[in-house]
């Protein structure tokens, strides 16, 4: 954007007329999903949380099962941990699971149960960033404030031809001014939804962006360099850390053997298929279950993993032990089908086993017989 004031003004007045075109378009084209069609605070805020990291497609069924099951802040705040736990089973990030408890108890003991209508007071709260804040003041209560996530600022770098760097902070604030230009103070709401729309579905990443059915083209400067698809720019992510791991999955008379991780770090407080560093043999893994108890009567490999965080690579091995039924050491639990399918979590780092884990009790049970 051009560096003098009166033109920047200009600059923003540009992107000013594009805001009915947006909202008409929007009213148009926008998806039916349930926090739109019942948009309360607490539904938007429960699929605002559940978005992040998470395609729509995936989130839905789990918005429907928690609404169902927490309807209300109360509900939530009042959830078992297990409980909470077993609602997110599959949607990764747990984080976001037990900061929504957190900020549930805070609001029935400062808020009355309800969600504050003050986009500073949002911010304060547990899991409740620049963006999410941003969304639940504008969609539930009109404040006229933007939300501004990657999306957003994919289409704001385009509109505006920014060559910056999108992750550093400078790039980042006069991206968000840029949106903020176009935020109409009479439906802020329906503006951040129709901008979130049209970056998910015409202003694409990692693609040419489909600008012959966009209706910001003629105010687009992205458009109108003959590149849009190049920006926005980005610094490249440093290389994930591969680490090797060896899953034991220690079963006993229709039961599978579970470890909780440490309360801090990776997956912090989950239950999970116990794992130890390096590729090891099946004989080196009974002799780490030995350890914990067990006295494995088989030790078999059975397949590789693999889980991609954030920041590790998991590249696993695994190896299925029976042994008789033994009492674990603390912070280890039996668990038989039941107790996998209705309580417990296991993370979806370890699917690759726990979607085998029904045959493998099954297994078990008739080596009891």
């Amino acid at each position: 954007m051009a560096e003098t004031a009166g033109t920047i003004k200009t600059e923003y007045e540009r992107l000013g007329e594009g805001t009915p075109l947006l909202l008409a378009w929007y009213e148009g084209h926008r998806r039916a999903f349930p926090w739109r069609e019942e948009p309360t605070p607490y539904r938007i805020w429960i699929s605002e949380i559940m978005l992040q990291q998470t395609r729509i497609e995936a989130a839905l069924p789990y918005f429907e099962r928690f609404m169902a099951a927490l309807p209300t802040v109360a509900a939530l705040a009042e959830a078992g941990e297990e409980r909470l736990m077993k609602l997110w089973e599959g949607l990764g990030y747990y984080s976001r699971a037990r900061n929504l408890q957190k900020a549930a108890k805070i609001l029935m003991a400062e808020y009355g149960g309800e969600l504050p209508a003050s986009y500073e007071r949002l911010l304060s709260l547990p899991g409740i960033g620049e963006y999410t804040a941003g969304a639940i003041a504008s969609m539930a209560y009109g404040l006229p404030v933007p939300a501004v996530d990657g999306n957003v600022l994919r289409v704001s770098a385009r509109l505006t031809n920014d060559e910056g760097d999108i992750t550093r902070a400078p790039v980042k604030k006069r991206l968000r001014e840029a949106v903020c230009a176009m935020l109409p103070p009479d439906r802020p709401g329906d503006f951040n939804q129709a901008i979130m729309e049209l970056g998910e579905t015409i202003c694409l990443p990692n693609t040419l962006p489909l600008c012959g059915d966009c209706p910001l083209r003629e105010v687009c400067r992205g458009r109108l360099s003959g590149r849009p698809e190049r920006l926005p720019v980005r610094a490249e992510k440093k290389a994930r850390r591969v680490e090797q791991r060896t899953v034991l999955i220690v079963t006993a008379a229709g039961r599978v053997l579970l470890r909780r991780r440490e309360d801090k770090g990776l997956l912090a407080g989950l239950w999970e298929l116990p794992s130890a560093e390096g590729w090891l043999s099946p004989e080196e893994a009974a002799g780490i279950a030995a350890g914990w108890g067990a006295r494995p009567e088989t030790a078999e490999p059975v397949g590789p993993g693999k889980h991609i965080f954030s920041h590790i690579e998991w590249h696993m091995q695994g190896v299925l032990l029976h042994t008789p039924p033994f009492s674990p050491p603390e912070r280890f639990l039996w668990a038989d089908a039941r107790q996998l399918r209705e309580e417990t979590a296991l993370p979806s780092a370890f699917r690759t086993y726990s979607s085998r884990l029904g045959q493998w009790l099954e297994r078990s049970m008739e080596s009891k017989e």
